[in-house]
């Protein structure tokens, strides 16, 4: 016995195990405009795909990597202030976006940070440089300051790799933190 997907009445297959609902024909013909539904919605989620720029891959890169970073530093205090960090926290770039574009994923450059800090006293680098060398280390933090003029071009298939990368990451952080 299986239940239509359309009626959710008890009903034996009559023609194949994998059939879906019951012999009725307004329950097989909801359920094939469901499947055109389903199909249609697809396509227009690919077409969507297909017409994104570069700088919305890059903005949707940029939230899944904030979240990488809020989930790696959840334990850490604020790497500005050192408080411990509250409820809704921000993910801080030591070397700003707008200046060195190149370092905007560059794990080494990006911290947990309370909003106090990032927004409201601008990053408050003059404490975020002294806990940054403590965090990462000295020679991590020279590597990143020579990152700093090095030209960063990421083509549409490398932000989408990165992605694909980060939200896996997130993933396996989350279900390791559950």
């Amino acid at each position: 016995m299986k239940r239509c997907k359309i009626c959710k009445t008890p009903f034996t297959p009559t023609y194949s195990s994998l059939q879906a609902t019951c012999p009725q024909p307004q329950c097989l013909i909801a359920y094939g405009r469901l499947i055109e539904r389903k199909k249609a919605t697809r396509e227009i989620r690919q077409m969507r795909e297909n017409i994104k720029s570069a700088s919305q891959y890059r903005n949707e890169l940029q939230k899944v990597f904030n979240e990488f970073i809020r989930l790696r530093d959840a334990k850490e205090p604020c790497i500005s202030c050192a408080k411990p960090l509250p409820v809704k926290y921000d993910a801080g770039h030591f070397y700003s976006v707008g200046s060195y574009p190149n370092l905007r994923f560059n794990e080494d450059n990006v911290h947990a940070q309370c909003t106090e800090c990032n927004q409201h006293r601008h990053g408050n680098l003059l404490e975020y440089a002294p806990r940054l060398n403590e965090r990462i280390g000295f020679e991590r933090a020279s590597k990143l300051l020579a990152k700093r003029n090095e030209p960063l071009r990421l083509s549409v298939e490398e932000i989408k790799q990165k992605i694909k990368e980060y939200k896996w990451k997130v993933k396996n952080m989350r279900m390791i933190s559950e």
